[in-house]
Parts: structure tokens; C-alpha cells; sequence
């Protein structure tokens, strides 16, 4: 009787994830996701062509925005007929994510389904009460136009969401410079691809370190802007490699480090990753912000690692130039 008491318990305790991809670059991560294999989260994809949709996209559930307006054809790169594409579709929308606790909301900004469609989203998610975390990418800089309309669909995020986190393309030649462009451009999808399957499994399942979704929710909650960065190392000093190129490369340029709001670690490495080197990675980052007091990690073991260790900074409530228009 007890045993079936606390097994009702821990089903009942386990937070409801669900990811939302928008837009054809929402729909190409949610695939992504779907492709690697995501424990313990509903994904969810949405899109006004339906030919991608139907074709591209893996999910369990694929939802068509916007069939009277758009006809399946896409938008032409209207976020206003995104938005209205979407609207079509919100009580749909709405029942797909109801009773949940966690809301991934993924999308490529610049266009016009995506742009148009994740503030919409955002306030459906406000509305059942989940805490919301957005993760976007955004133009190269020499596409002033489209980056334009990505910072003004980022704007209205910021009214909705608890945290929005920005990956700028024009950055990932830092990271993917010497790839072609197809394939750099698939380096951001498995960037928040593999930052809302590594978070979504450490909440839900059984990890070295689980993250605790009350935790999750007072670093991420009405977090505003954020940035995240990733590094790898391997060798002797693997934690300080991969802790080093988390905070040298951040996704979004970033005015002040040392201002951030809160802290998000994710720490993977293999069957042989020390208790120690957790520690430490913690204690790296936290030298490098050192003003705040709403840090929360996780740690997960991957065979695949061994002799590596793979680290994630995600640094809540930053304040960027690109959001100020520089």
C-alpha cells in the first residue's frame, strides 16, 4: 500500500514537459529532438507549409497554422500572417498544452511563420500556467531587415515568457566558421536541440544530479533575455577546456557578464566524470559572475563521452546589444 502511495506520488510529482517547434527552423530542431529521442517530453510541431510539416517534421503531435489564411502554402514571410495563421489554430493549441508545467517554445526569428507565431504561443502558455522558456535563433548581421523583425517578435516574447534565449547565427562561425553553411546552420538546431533534451531528461529522469523544476523555475522565472554558451574538453584539464569555451563564446553578445540575473550549469561527460569535476565546474562559472545567488545545475552520464566532459552555461536576465539595436 505504501509502495503504490509513493509510486502515485513520484508519477504525480514529475513535471509535464511538453517542446513546441514553429515555423519551418522550429519544426527542423523539434525533428532534431525527435531523431535523438527525448525521454519524458511531448513534441509538438506547428507550421503554415504544409508540405515541410508534412514531410521534414517528427513529432507526436503536428499541428497545420492557419489552413483558411495561408492554404498550406507558408506565409511569405509575413509575420502578421503568421500571427493570424496561428490565431486560427489556438484553441487546438491550447488543449495540446493544457495541464502541462515546462513549455519549450523553439523557433528561428527573421521570418514569417515563426516570428509570428511564438508570441501568439507564449501567451497560450501564460495562460495554462507553465513556465515558458523560448529558445531562438536570429539573422546573420548583414540581414538587417529580417534581424529587425526578429528583435521586435523578441520584444513581445519578453511580455509572455519567463526566459528567452537567444542563439545569433552570426556567432556560430565561432563555434562552426570553418563548416558550410547548411551544416553550420544544423549546428543550431543540435544547439537547442540538445539544451531542451538535456534539460527536459534531467527534470524527468533519474540523472547523476537531477535538476529540480522548482529550482528551474526561480532561475528561469520572468528571467527575461538570456544567453547560453557550450564548451567541450577532454585531457587533464577537460573541465577548465570546456568551462573556458562556454564563457568565451556566448551565443549572444552579452554588455556585462557579471550582471547576470541567474544561472543555469548542465554538465555531461562520461561513465569516468568525478563528482570533483562538477564541483568545479560550478565553482569556474561562479568566478565569472560572482553577483548572483540563483544558480541551479544538473549532470547527466553519457557513454558516448568518455574522456570528455561537455558544458552548458545558460546566463538568465542578461543585458544585450543587439536587443538595445546595436
Amino acid at each position: 500500500m505504501v509502495n503504490e502511495k509513493l509510486a502515485e506520488l513520484v508519477k504525480t510529482s514529475k513535471p509535464s514537459v511538453a517542446v513546441v517547434g514553429l515555423g519551418g527552423a522550429g519544426c527542423n530542431i523539434t525533428t532534431w529532438i525527435a531523431e535523438k529521442g527525448m525521454a519524458g517530453g511531448k513534441i509538438i510541431a506547428a507550421n503554415t507549409d504544409v508540405n515541410h510539416l508534412s514531410t521534414m517534421s517528427k513529432a507526436d503531435k503536428l499541428i497545420l497554422l492557419g489552413e483558411k489564411l495561408c492554404k498550406g502554402h507558408g506565409c511569405g514571410g509575413y509575420p502578421e500572417m503568421g500571427s493570424q495563421a496561428t490565431k486560427e489554430n489556438i484553441s487546438e493549441i491550447k488543449t495540446e498544452l493544457e495541464g502541462t508545467n515546462l513549455v519549450f517554445l523553439v523557433a528561428g526569428l527573421g521570418g514569417g511563420t515563426g516570428t509570428g507565431a511564438i508570441p501568439v504561443v507564449a501567451e497560450v502558455t501564460r495562460e495554462v500556467g507553465a513556465l515558458t522558456i523560448a529558445c531562438v535563433t536570429i539573422p546573420f548581421k548583414i540581414e538587417q531587415f529580417r534581424r529587425e523583425k526578429a528583435r521586435e517578435a523578441i520584444q513581445a516574447l519578453t511580455e509572455s515568457c519567463d526566459s528567452t534565449i537567444v542563439i545569433d547565427n552570426s556567432k556560430l562561425r565561432e563555434v562552426a566558421g570553418n563548416l558550410p553553411l547548411k551544416e553550420a546552420l544544423a549546428v543550431a538546431n543540435a544547439l537547442v536541440g540538445a539544451f531542451v533534451k538535456n534539460i527536459t531528461e534531467t527534470i524527468t529522469q533519474p540523472s547523476l544530479i537531477n535538476l529540480d523544476y522548482a529550482d528551474l523555475r526561480a532561475v528561469m522565472e520572468r528571467g527575461g533575455i538570456s544567453s547560453i554558451g557550450i564548451g567541450e574538453g577532454d585531457g587533464e584539464e577537460r573541465v577548465t577546456k570546456a568551462v573556458s569555451q562556454a564563457l568565451a563564446v556566448p551565443l549572444l553578445d552579452i554588455s556585462d557578464m557579471s550582471a547576470t540575473y541567474g544561472v543555469l550549469i548542465h554538465i555531461v561527460g562520461g561513465e569516468d566524470m568525478t563528482l570533483e569535476e562538477v564541483a568545479v565546474t560550478g565553482e569556474l562559472i561562479m568566478d565569472k559572475v560572482p553577483n548572483t545567488k540563483r544558480v541551479i545545475w544538473g549532470a547527466k552520464v553519457d557513454d558516448q563521452l568518455t574522456g570528455r566532459v561537455r558544458v552548458m552555461a545558460v546566463l538568465t536576465g542578461v543585458k544585450s546589444p543587439f536587443m538595445e539595436g546595436q
